[in-house]
């Protein structure tokens, strides 16, 4: 998955209806660029380089895993939808929305369509006192010194003054207070790694992983699976159990809610695939005397995804011994999970097929997948 970077953002605008301009523009960046972590307050000041109706300005600071420059071509994508007209790139003008990447990360960009830090910040009270209410102690990368520093020796004598009206921030839609624990589970390739990790970065929550690349049976089993099945699953049982247990009860007070991407019942389903019969009535005893002594989680996610999509993200991935997986297995995979969600009556359990999106690159496709669990 790609590393998400921080942007600071600028917004303005002087023409129509100010902060419905400054909303909408909040949202669409929200649905297309990445999740927006604070805004600043909206602070009406005058034109700045030529004479027009005062602005509204505002500051926000988001995540993204985009680059850059795709961030840049967002923003203006989000301007011309807006109205934003640029007729002369180097005159002062109205207009109905102005937005502009002030930081990333500490990044120094300098090519011929994007500069970063943005070269005139320092100079723009309208842009330093937003920018200070959610990132004083931000270092300029260039000239070393914080926002605040640079809001009090800036030559910038404008007179700004915040309005009452806040701007909303869309992703506070999502309440995940209600959970104290989410287990997110799939099919192999389903996405379920990927979802629970963003989920964990954007909401602060407490990331628990499957641990199996160091399984050592796991690759003989994918060459040999009658031979290495059982204890292939009895291994999966042992860590899956030993792990869980370890990190639910683990209390980390900085963090507001657990998520991860398993849930132990897992081993049953897929042990019930892999194993021979009476291999399986064995290992089924041994599973319930553990299981029922282990937290369930308030909510269970299954992402389904078909098999043709399954195998495309198990060839991207590229481990080598899952390349061989046959389409029936992962067949049997899905089946097993449905027929036992389908029994459990005592379980907030969410089925999303997630087989036409793609969350992980896709942020609009991500908010979906969000939006279907409230």
């Amino acid at each position: 998955m790609m590393q998400s970077k921080t942007f600071h953002i600028a917004l303005g605008s002087n023409k129509g209806d100010k902060l419905k301009y400054l909303q909408t523009a909040v949202n669409l960046i929200y649905r297309r660029i990445g999740t927006i972590k604070t805004i600043s307050k909206v602070y009406l000041s005058p034109a700045f380089g030529f004479e027009g109706d005062d602005f509204y300005n505002c500051c926000l600071e988001l995540k993204s895993e985009l680059e850059p420059q795709q961030v840049l071509d967002v923003l203006l994508t989000i301007e011309n939808e807006l109205g934003r007209v640029r007729n002369n790139p180097s005159v002062y003008e109205a207009r109905p929305i102005d937005l502009d990447v002030i930081f990333v990360d500490d990044i120094v960009i300098n090519s011929e369509t994007l500069k970063v830090p943005h070269p005139e910040m320092h100079k723009r009270k309208f842009v330093l006192l937003p920018l200070c209410d959610i990132a004083s102690e931000k270092t300029h990368p260039l000239l070393k010194k914080s926002v605040k520093v640079l809001l009090e020796e800036t030559n910038d004598s404008s007179v700004l003054k915040s309005i009452s009206e806040r701007l909303q921030n869309p992703g506070l839609k999502f309440d995940f207070s209600k959970y104290n624990y989410i287990a997110i589970e799939g099919n192999i390739g389903a996405g379920k790694t990927s979802l629970a990790t963003k989920i964990s970065t954007d909401f602060n929550a407490k990331l628990i992983l499957e641990r199996f690349a160091d399984n050592p049976f796991l690759p003989q089993f994918y060459k040999d699976a009658n031979r290495y099945a059982f204890p292939l699953e009895m291994s999966f049982l042992a860590e899956r159990y030993q792990q869980i247990t370890d990190d639910l009860s683990q209390l980390d007070l900085f963090k507001d809610f657990i998520v991860s991407d398993y849930d132990v019942f897992k081993s049953l389903i897929f042990s019930k695939i892999t194993l021979q019969n009476d291999e399986f009535n064995l290992y089924r005893k041994l599973f319930y005397i553990m299981y029922k002594e282990l937290r369930k989680p308030d909510l269970y996610v299954y992402l389904y995804q078909n098999t043709e999509r399954l195998q495309q993200n198990i060839k991207k991935r590229g481990r080598d011994y899952e390349q061989n997986i046959a389409n029936e297995y992962l067949e049997k995979i899905n089946a097993g999970y449905l027929e036992f969600l389908k029994t459990q009556s005592d379980f907030n359990v969410k089925i999303i097929d997630v087989s036409e999106k793609d969350f992980v690159n896709n942020h609009e496709d991500y908010l979906w997948v969000l939006e279907q669990l409230f």
